[in-house]
């Protein structure tokens, strides 16, 4: 009777107990932890793969997974009027994730905030050359005018991110948007956590919680989506990507590339900087530590962007020729001993401590003067970004340039122009260049920005560009989820399944 009694409870229990439900929150390991979450600094990857497209959204953006170009997103259409402006009737219905709605004095203050020079955001770096004024006609449509005429003007607003009417103007820590997901924990130096909103104007995403992780070594992050403590790891290194149900290869479009200072010697004395060129053995990296597949690169952008250049070609790699040419220097009295600083930013990509080390030494071997240090982002930006450190003495910044959006012009002001926010070059013809294929269409503005390619590349080795890398990444098999080109950069949460 008692074993009866007993089966019988153990019964209710089971038949009362609750059913579990599916886990559908992800940890995501990333390389660099974020050191700001504001909205209008979300094209630098480190902020942009957390909040862009997840708490964040723009008037529109491109389809980099779909290849059907770009897409309405807080726009639902727009259209060139015939004075060149394009006007935007916006989507209906939208509330950021404080509860007030979304209409187009938002757009407008987004994009006039973002554009403050009190705020140095990153956004203006993509419209340098041109000015854009925003002008509200109705709640719900919004007009944008270009000096000169810009015909990507739609393309280029996929880069400025929404935040309300009213937000200050100065960095926010806890960002405010129109996006599927909101900031519910951010520990510095521990972890970020995104929720679902349930008041979002779209579709509902699969993943209901995003805790996002940081670990620099990517055999540790790929060790952890191994051992279940993560679910993704954007990016690990080609010797971990060792499982073909759970390790993925995909195009990147980010380039590695050392940007030059032309302002000081002697990196002023074009002998110099072919030297710098000529020392790197770019084809023994690739392979070694950097993943087979790599391309190595002869602009800032990589091919499939218009008007790259198949006639321009890479530096052969000769030591000898690099010495030779320092002597010649050194004779006419360039300082070629002068001590440079070759900086880089701290876990940037996989192997990037070996990699430096590495340039550094070839560097060495032909004559030059180099130190090698290391930044976190934050320091690594004041030497990046203008304004540059009055005191910083000559260096080679390295660095890795985002570019998915097809063009170049999402590219050249700001790396080349002489009021450009990250270049280290003033020179008339390539600001003219700049200005010429910013505002031309089809085949003129293809042609006249491969003219520009050639030009930085032969005529003034402008900087020492050096891979067009191959990602991987590591997602745990309960994850429907493939990398695409834009995975460096922008990860969105509503892309991810589960299995």
């Amino acid at each position: 009777m008692r074993k009866t009694l007993l089966a019988g409870g153990l019964l209710l229990a089971a038949s009362v107990a609750p059913v579990l439900a599916a886990d559908t929150g992800v940890k995501i390991v990333l390389n660099e932890e974020a050191d700001l979450l504001e909205p209008c600094m979300a094209t630098r990857s480190n902020i942009g793969r957390i909040i862009l497209g997840n708490i964040s959204e723009t008037l529109t953006e491109l389809d980099v997974r779909g290849g059907k170009g770009l897409q309405p997103r807080l726009a639902e259409s727009w259209a060139q009027q015939p004075d060149g402006s394009w006007r935007f009737t916006l989507r209906k219905g939208v509330k950021f994730s404080d509860g007030s709605d979304f209409d187009a004095k938002d757009v407008k203050f987004s994009f006039d905030r973002a554009m403050d020079k009190s705020i140095t955001c990153e956004t203006p770096r993509y419209f340098g050359g041109m000015t854009v004024t925003a002008k509200v006609v109705d709640d719900q449509t919004i007009d944008f005018s270009a000096d000169p005429v810009q015909p990507i003007l739609p393309l280029l607003l996929s880069l400025v991110t929404i935040v309300p009417e009213g937000t200050p103007i100065s960095f926010i820590r806890e960002p405010i948007g129109t996006g599927p997901y909101k900031l519910t924990e951010w520990t510095p130096g521990q972890q970020i956590v995104l929720e679902e909103r349930n008041d979002y104007w779209g579709n509902k995403p699969a993943v209901t919680k995003a805790t996002y992780l940081f670990r620099s070594d990517p055999a540790v992050r790929a060790a952890m989506v191994q051992t279940g403590e993560a679910d993704i790891a954007p990016s690990i290194s080609q010797l971990d990507a060792t499982n073909p149900a759970t390790d993925f290869s995909y195009l990147d479009s980010e380039t590695v590339y050392i940007r030059l200072d032309h302002s000081m010697a002697p990196i002023n004395d074009l002998r110099v900087r072919k030297a710098l060129n000529m020392a790197i053995d770019r084809e023994a990296f690739v392979g070694t530590l950097v993943p087979k597949g790599t391309l190595l690169a002869t602009s800032v952008f990589p091919p499939p962007t218009l008007g790259w250049n198949k006639d321009v070609k890479v530096p052969a790699y000769d030591p000898e020729g690099a010495k030779k040419l320092l002597e010649e220097a050194k004779a006419d009295g360039v300082p070629v001993d002068t001590k440079l600083t070759l900086v880089a930013r701290t876990a940037n990509f996989p192997n990037v401590t070996e990699i430096m080390e590495a340039i550094q030494q070839q560097l060495q071997e032909v004559g030059f003067n180099v130190d090698l240090k290391f930044y976190e982002v934050a320091e690594f930006e004041k030497l990046y970004s203008k304004p540059y450190p009055t005191d910083r003495g000559p260096m080679l910044v390295t660095a890795m340039h985002d570019n998915s959006k097809g063009d170049p012009v999402f590219s050249m002001f700001f790396k080349y122009a002489s009021d450009g926010r990250q270049s280290g070059i003033s020179d008339p013809k390539v600001d003219d260049l700049i200005k010429r294929a910013s505002a031309a269409t089809g085949d003129d503005r293809a042609k006249l920005w491969s003219e520009l390619v050639a030009y930085l590349h032969d005529d003034l080795a402008a900087d020492v560009l050096l891979f067009h890398m191959v990602g991987y990444s590591r997602v745990s098999e309960r994850i429907d989820f493939k990398p695409t080109m834009a995975t460096n950069s922008q990860l969105q949460l509503s892309e991810i399944g589960f299995k």
